[in-house]
């Protein structure tokens, strides 16, 4: 297709954000208030200026091409960039805060997450933040359900992890390496261990976040995945984890960053292993973050700088 002589528009930019965001132009037409005719009508026109097609068209409403993906990230950083002229030199008010993150399960992700929504002043937001499995984390990123993921990687992993990665048209960006750490309830007598060994956890119910579908070693969460343990137990969520280590004794491997205030029954203790956990942020290899997310990885990197880890970037 011959590449379109016309200039974009930043109507069309915000028309196609919405349509991304909403998985259909109907939808995004309700949602701004504009007849569905014109609103496809300037989809169309947009693909025509671009001269690539940006969304599949189907029974069930759209999605982002390749091209579209990619296209949606400039976008972004465009409406976003033109907001913050308006904003200083014009007087508007500051626009609508977006942001989708999805996170394996990190206390440090949530509280990163605290700090960017008290800090960003906006009167108006729409933030998300999904604590999921590993799996889900790369299909959320890749399909632009969020902007980012959060999650580890280590020699175990790495590999497979960079091979799905690089098929998803997704980068891994290092942040900080943490050494291992065994999360436990404050009344645990390994609570009081300066170091914990895997001698001392083997009469402990091993505690791991389930992974689905997809409940490969590799997508582990948890450092060690292979190592057989006598009890086990898989659960879900972050609250459950954290009541099975109080009620029962139990232990899971982390990366010893732990909020005082958010966990503040739950207490990390180094764990004697020759094993190190690099946590990262994925994102699209050809789609510049934008500014709302960069400030989020700004408050990761504040986060976790006081807890003795080596920050990356």
């Amino acid at each position: 297709m011959a590449q379109g002589t016309s200039g974009l528009t930043l109507q069309q930019l915000r028309y196609f954000i919405e349509v991304a965001a909403e998985g259909s132009i109907s939808a995004a037409a309700d949602v701004l208030y504009v007849a569905q005719p014109t609103m496809s009508a300037a989809m169309k026109d947009l693909e025509s200026r671009v001269g690539r097609a940006l969304l599949t068209r189907s029974a069930r409403g759209v999605s982002l091409t390749d091209d579209g993906a990619e296209f949606l990230g400039y976008a972004r950083q465009v409406v976003e960039q033109v907001a913050l002229l308006e904003q200083r030199y014009l007087g508007r008010p500051p626009s609508r805060r977006l942001l989708g993150v999805s996170a394996q399960h990190y206390s440090f992700a949530v509280d990163a997450f605290v700090r960017m929504v008290k800090a960003s002043g906006a009167e108006e937001y729409e933030f998300s933040l999904r604590e999921t499995r590993t799996w889900d984390i790369i299909e959320d990123v890749r399909t632009l359900r969020s902007e980012l993921g959060i999650l580890y990687r280590n020699d175990f992993n790495r590999a497979v992890l960079e091979r799905l990665l690089r098929d998803s048209g997704l980068a891994f960006h290092p942040l900080f390496v943490a050494e291992p750490h065994i999360f436990v309830s404050r009344r645990n007598p390994l609570a009081a261990k300066e170091r914990a060994t895997l001698a001392d956890l083997a009469g402990l119910p091993r505690l791991t976040f389930d992974q689905g579908a997809n409940n490969s070693f590799y997508f582990a969460e948890e450092i060690l995945s292979t190592l057989s343990s006598a009890q086990e137990i898989r659960v879900s969520d972050r609250a459950t984890i954290f009541n099975l280590m109080i009620g029962l004794d139990g232990y899971t491997i982390s990366t010893g960053i732990i909020s005082d205030q958010l966990d503040p029954e739950i207490v990390a203790v180094p764990l004697d292993v020759d094993e190190r956990i690099e946590i990262g942020w994925i994102g699209h290899a050809a789609i510049p973050l934008t500014e709302q997310a960069q400030r989020y990885l700004t408050e990761v990197r504040a986060v976790v700088a006081g807890f003795g880890v080596t920050l990356l970037e």
